[in-house]
């Protein structure tokens, strides 16, 4: 009888100095009741793989530096004041195309009425093939599905996430092997593609001008002029070019900078040469828009170059793409943002 008591009470304590331990480090917690699993640093949430029935695509959402610093939109899942509220398929940080056999999967969100959704394609996961933390390193494969309006699958999808810290900055590399599922799955070269992402109001780069934009199955969306105060990004490539001149420039790399919350944010979005299409094409818009697009070069040199790119059954394609998330005193120097690519491109 002593001892069973003994044994209770030791385990009273053991659960009681669990909860009071403070994780450091990486750690996932799976959230499966709002589907999403969240990432973890040093007790502290610094992004999530989110695969809600909304977005119509996992997103990693929201995502911070690691001093917590929110560096995406938050419309139209987590609404702030001040923000844009156009495009409301682009959500976090994600990647998909606007035309996979005539399938619009980049433009597709809750807000396409019901009598077009079959012109429209959805990403749904499937389930999380693995999970592993550890220290300064974490790692996350998902298992999703490229399907139709009615849930005819075109590719399948694995994705591994792997979550690093380097001098105090957040490195998120995601490598996406893509298997086609038909005998025959195209991708047709079009301007929205392929990984992107959508910063906050205070990292858009200025400006005055009100632009309209139509997607693949001609629905427009207008992106009105707003108030520039405390919007302060500006896009640099890797060969120097700046602003609104990175727009359908080729680079290894693409860098936006601006301040939000006293620091100097930058976000760096590097190319892995072995990509299709590499270097890539850059997409990047001043409203907040960042994306690599490596498949469109019909609208990016004039007509000048073309890529459908064609896969038959079981051919698989695989995309790699680094994300360095900074935040400090200073902005990322190219000669940081080189030697982060060096050593992505090196890794296996």
């Amino acid at each position: 009888m002593k001892k069973n008591v003994l044994l209770i009470l030791v385990c009273c304590n053991i659960m009681t100095i669990g909860t009071g331990y403070a994780q450091t480090g990486f750690a996932f917690r799976d959230n499966r009741k709002n589907k999403k699993v969240e990432v973890l640093y040093n007790d502290k949430l610094i992004t999530a793989y989110c695969y809600f029935d909304s977005t119509e695509k996992p997103v990693l959402f929201p995502i911070t530096t690691l001093s917590g610093v929110t560096i995406t939109r938050g419309y139209p899942i987590v609404p702030r004041a001040g923000e844009r509220t156009d495009h409301p398929h682009q959500v976090g940080l994600w990647l998909n195309y606007e035309s996979v056999n005539g399938l619009d999967f980049w433009n597709n969100s809750f807000a396409i009425p019901p009598d077009k959704k079959p012109l429209y394609g959805s990403i749904k996961h499937q389930n999380i093939v693995s999970s592993v933390a550890e220290n300064d390193k974490a790692v996350l494969k998902a298992h999703v599905h490229w399907v139709d309006n009615k849930g005819r699958l075109l590719l399948e999808e694995i994705t591994e996430f792997v979550f690093r810290t380097t001098d105090g900055d957040l490195i998120i590399d995601r490598t996406s092997i893509l298997k086609a599922m038909l005998p025959s799955v195209t991708f047709k070269d079009v301007k929205d593609g392929l990984l992107g992402l959508r910063v906050a109001r205070e990292l858009e780069m200025p400006s005055k001008q009100e632009d309209t934009f139509v997607d693949a199955n001609g629905i427009a969306t207008t992106v009105a002029a707003m108030n520039n105060k405390g919007v302060t990004g500006m896009y640099v490539n890797r060969e120097g070019i700046k602003g609104d001149d990175t727009w359908g420039k080729r680079s290894q790399w693409t860098c936006l900078n601006g301040l939000k919350d006293g620091q100097h944010i930058s976000i760096a979005i590097i190319d892995h040469p072995k990509n299709p299409g590499a270097p890539t094409f850059w997409h990047a818009r001043g409203y907040g828009l960042f994306a690599a697009n490596p498949l469109g070069k019909k609208i990016f040199t004039d007509g000048k170059e073309e890529l459908n790119y064609r896969m038959i059954k079981d051919q698989s394609i695989t995309f790699r793409y680094r994300v360095v998330i900074h935040a400090g005193s200073a902005y990322l120097l190219s000669a940081d943002i080189d030697a982060s690519m060096n050593e992505f491109i090196q890794m296996k």
